[in-house]
């Protein structure tokens, strides 16, 4: 078997155990498979292997890939922003992606709309929320997130359907149950509000080192590329 693929069996069978563990099934985890820095030829083994998910960090790699018929194809797959983005970069971003995770603050959710309504087309966003202090990391603050998402009620095109993080590195996955622990507790906060045009469909936390943590404490989406695509991170 393609070593790609047996990394790719394992961690479904991983994600599966935890979503267990945390008395959810398998498939109301959904994997988005990173793919910076990775060629055509391994994404498009993956999406042979049942990938639907494809989540890639910055536009200009994504563009240089997104013009491969095979993976820009919708039937075939959804592309996921997961990195940090730009506000020049928006109006690419808008023709690839079909989820950006990492909406970190009004001036860039404002220009998200903008280039929303140009387009005709409402967007689905995610905010992101550093939950770890760390200052190296983008994110709301969690204590600037319910005034965040209250004022984006004045931009009807921008769908707010969930929220982000990124646990800090550290080589152990325990270290950040907090991290993701208060996403979901923010989640749900939010969800009492009940503000127009937001859901909390979906937490995205989790990678490789650290996403049977996250979906014991709640993630619906991982964000997984090593142990997919390194024989050694299995």
């Amino acid at each position: 078997m393609n070593p790609i693929v047996n990394n790719l069996h394992t961690v479904n069978e991983r994600i599966a155990r935890a979503a267990e563990r945390s008395n959810r099934t398998p498939d109301s985890i959904e994997l988005v498979a990173v793919t910076k820095g990775r060629s055509i030829s391994e994404i498009q083994t993956i999406l042979e292997a049942g990938v639907k998910n494809i989540g890639e960090n910055r536009v200009q790699e994504a563009q240089q890939k997104y013009t491969t018929d095979a993976i820009a194809d919708p039937k075939t797959c959804n592309w996921h922003l997961i990195g940090h983005l730009q506000r020049n970069k928006v109006k690419a971003a808008l023709e690839m992606f079909s989820l950006i995770h990492s909406v970190d603050s009004l001036r860039l959710l404002t220009e998200i709309a903008r280039r929303s309504e140009e387009r005709t087309q409402p967007v689905e966003v995610l905010i992101q929320v550093n939950t770890t202090g760390e200052t190296s990391k983008y994110g709301l603050n969690a204590d600037d997130l319910l005034p965040f998402v209250a004022d984006l009620q004045a931009y009807p095109t921008v769908n707010i359907v969930g929220l982000m993080t990124m646990g800090q590195l550290s080589p152990s996955p325990e270290a950040n149950r907090p991290a993701f622990a208060l996403l979901r507790s923010l989640s749900e906060k939010i969800e009492t509000e009940k503000f127009p045009s937001v859901t909390m469909r979906y937490l995205s936390m989790g990678m490789t080192n650290d996403f049977e943590i996250a979906i014991e404490e709640g993630a619906n989406l991982v964000r997984i590329g090593r142990a997919i695509f390194e024989p050694s991170l299995k």
